[in-house]
């Protein structure tokens, strides 16, 4: 099935801006949806972002425009870049591949604070 290893994360001011990867294992890398995830302390897990394997985006309404997904299907990675940072994006970001059995990674740690 392969794992999923996210990367990137970190602590930015407000207004900062962070790219976050995820590289994929395994092979079929390619044919698989994918997505960004986040959990917020206390929070449910919510969809961020997700890029379908012909490149088809869509996005939560509160990271339009700000936030792009993309994936680069010869290094087997999908990418987070995250623009216009604000505290309220602060929490755990999750990537996750929709193959028939879900696969998540282990997650990064996003902190949005001055």
């Amino acid at each position: 099935q392969g794992q999923l290893v996210e990367s990137g994360g970190g602590l930015v001011q407000p207004g900062g801006s962070l790219r976050l990867s995820c590289a994929s294992s395994g092979s079929l890398f390619s044919i698989y949806g994918m997505g960004w995830y986040r959990q917020a302390p206390g929070k449910q897990r919510e969809l961020v972002a997700t890029i379908t394997s012909g490149g088809s985006t869509n996005y939560a309404e509160s990271v339009k425009g700000r936030f792009t997904i993309s994936r680069d299907n010869a290094k087997a990675t999908v990418y987070l870049q995250m623009n216009s940072l604000k505290p309220e994006d602060t929490a755990v970001y999750y990537c996750r591949r929709s193959s028939p059995i879900p696969v998540w990674g282990q997650g990064t740690q996003v902190t949005v604070s001055s």
